[in-house]
C-alpha cells in the first residue's frame, strides 16, 4: 500500500509539474528571442540616427566608435555616398547569427549577434525551471513519503490489533491516530475488544459455576450407584437406590438448566409456593450418608410446615451448598432449624464447628473468598440463587457458623399480586 501510495503520489506531480513547467519553458524560450530580436531592432534604429546625426555634423565616422557603444555585435553601416563602414568582431565561418537591419535618410545599417548568445541567455531560465520542477518533485516524494507512512503504520497497527483478538487478548488499547477513519474503526475494534472480554468472562463464570454447583449433585449420584452396586442381590434395595438415583438425576437436570438460565442472563425467577419440609427432607436424605461416613450427623428442628416462595430446585441448591459448605469446614452435628419470621419463612443451617475467622466474616459472600481450599464460589452462589426467587442468604451468627435463609411467604406474595381497588363499595 505504501508503494502505491507513493507511485500514485508521485505521478499526480509528476503530470502537475509537466503540464505547468512545459508551456512556461516554452513561452520563456520564445519571449527571450523575441526580446533578443526587439534589441537588435532598436540598436539598428539607434545607429541610423546616430551616423545621420554625424553626417550633418561633418563629425568623423569610425567603425571602433560604433564597436565601442555596441560591444558583442558586428554592424554594417552603408552611408549615403556608397561608402561602407563595418564594427565589431567578423563573424565565423557557418556561425548563425540573429539580424536586423534599420534605414533612413540614405544611410543603411545591418546588425548581428552570434545566436549562441541568445541560446545561452534561453538556457539559463530552463536551467532553473528544470531545477524547480526537480526540487518539486523531491518535494512531493518526501511528503508522500511521511503521509504514506502516517497512513500505513496505523493500519498495521489496526491489523495486529485484530490478530490480537482473534488470539484471545481482549485488552482494548485506546490508541488514536488523528485519521477521522482509522479512528472509527480503532473505536469498533475497542468496543470488541470489551465485549470479547466480557464473553470470555462470562465463559470462565459459567464453567466454574457449573463445575462447583454440578460437584455435590455428581457424588451423591455416585454414591447411590455405588449402594446399587453393593447391593445387587437385593432386588428391592437395588430398586429402592435406582429410584433413589432417578430422582438425584432429575434434579441434576434442574440444575444444569439453573446455570443455563443464568449464563443466558434470566433473573426472572421461578419462585412459587412451595413446602420447606420437603425440600429439606430430600437434601437430608441426599446428605445424611456422606455426613455419616465422616461420624457426623445431619438433623432437622423447629416448626414443620412452614410454606416459602421459592424455586424448589433453587433452594435445593442453597441447602445443599450450606451442606456441603459444613461438611468441608465445619464440624459436630449440622442443624437445620426452620421457623417463621415477621414477614418470612427462615431456614437456618449450622453446625459445632470454629466458625467463620473474623478477617473473612465481612467478605465471606463475595466470589473466590474461601477460608480453606474451597473455589470461594458456594456461597456467593448461593446467595444469587435466593435473590433470583425475592429472597437473601445472611451469616446470622459467625461462630459457630450460622446461616440463614430468608424465603418470602406465601401470604405475602399473593397479597402483592393481588389487584388494589379504590373507590365506594
Amino acid at each position: 500500500m505504501r508503494r502505491r501510495l507513493l507511485l500514485s503520489t508521485l505521478a499526480v506531480a509528476v503530470v502537475a509539474i509537466l503540464l505547468l513547467g512545459i508551456p512556461l519553458a516554452f513561452a520563456t524560450h520564445k519571449l527571450i528571442y523575441e526580446e533578443a530580436g526587439q534589441s537588435l531592432d532598436r540598436e539598428a534604429a539607434a545607429i541610423v540616427g546616430g551616423v545621420g546625426y554625424s553626417i550633418e555634423s561633418h563629425r568623423p565616422l569610425t567603425g571602433e566608435k560604433i564597436a565601442q557603444e555596441y560591444p558583442g555585435r558586428h554592424i554594417t553601416v552603408t552611408l549615403p555616398d556608397g561608402r561602407t563602414v563595418t564594427a565589431g568582431r567578423s563573424p565565423g565561418r557557418g556561425e548563425r547569427l540573429l539580424t536586423a537591419t534599420g534605414a533612413g535618410d540614405g544611410v543603411r545599417v545591418r546588425i548581428a549577434r552570434p545566436a549562441a548568445e541568445v541560446r545561452a541567455e534561453a538556457l539559463r531560465p530552463l536551467l532553473l525551471i528544470g531545477s524547480l520542477a526537480l526540487l518539486g518533485v523531491a518535494v512531493t516524494v518526501g511528503l508522500a513519503m511521511v503521509q504514506a507512512r502516517k497512513l500505513t503504520l496505523p493500519l498495521i497497527d489496526l491489523a495486529e490489533t485484530a490478530d490480537r483478538l482473534g488470539t484471545g487478548n481482549a485488552r482494548p488499547r485506546r490508541r488514536r491516530y488523528g485519521i477521522a477513519e482509522v479512528d472509527r474503526v480503532a473505536e469498533v475494534l475497542d468496543r470488541s475488544a470489551v465485549r470479547i472480554a466480557d464473553l470470555l468472562a462470562a465463559s470462565r463464570e459459567f464453567a466454574s459455576d457449573a463445575s462447583h454447583q454440578l460437584r455435590t449433585p455428581l457424588t451423591a449420584l455416585s454414591m447411590r450407584l455405588e449402594e446399587m452396586i453393593e447391593a445387587a442381590d437385593y432386588p428391592d434395595v437395588v430398586r429402592e437406590e435406582g429410584a433413589a438415583a432417578v430422582a438425584q438425576t432429575e434434579r441434576l437436570v434442574a440444575v444444569v438448566e439453573q446455570l443455563l438460565a443464568r449464563a443466558r442472563h434470566d433473573r426472572t425467577g421461578g419462585a412459587v409456593a412451595s413446602p420447606v419440609d420437603d425440600i429439606i427432607a430430600q437434601q437430608v436424605e441426599e446428605w445424611r450418608p456422606i455426613f455419616r461416613r465422616d461420624g457426623r450427623d445431619v438433623r432437622i428442628t423447629g416448626e414443620p410446615g412452614l410454606v416459602g416462595m421459592t424455586n424448589p430446585e433453587g433452594l435445593s441448591q442453597i441447602v445443599a451448598t450450606l451442606l456441603d459448605n459444613s461438611l468441608m469446614h465445619g464440624a459436630g452435628t449440622v442443624t437445620i432449624n426452620t421457623k417463621p419470621g415477621a414477614s418470612s419463612v427462615v431456614v437456618e443451617v449450622g453446625d459445632e464447628g470454629a466458625g467463620i475467622p473474623p478477617e473473612l466474616e465481612p467478605r465471606i459472600f463475595e466470589r473466590s473468598v474461601s477460608g480453606g481450599k474451597g473455589t470461594g464460589l458456594g456461597l456467593y452462589l448461593a446467595r444469587s440463587l435466593a435473590v433470583v426467587d425475592g429472597g437473601r442468604l445472611e451469616l446470622i451468627q459467625a461462630r459457630p457458623a450460622v446461616f440463614g435463609v430468608f424465603l418470602r411467604q406465601a401470604a405475602e406474595a399473593r397479597l402483592a399480586s393481588e389487584r388494589v381497588v379504590i373507590g365506594p363499595a
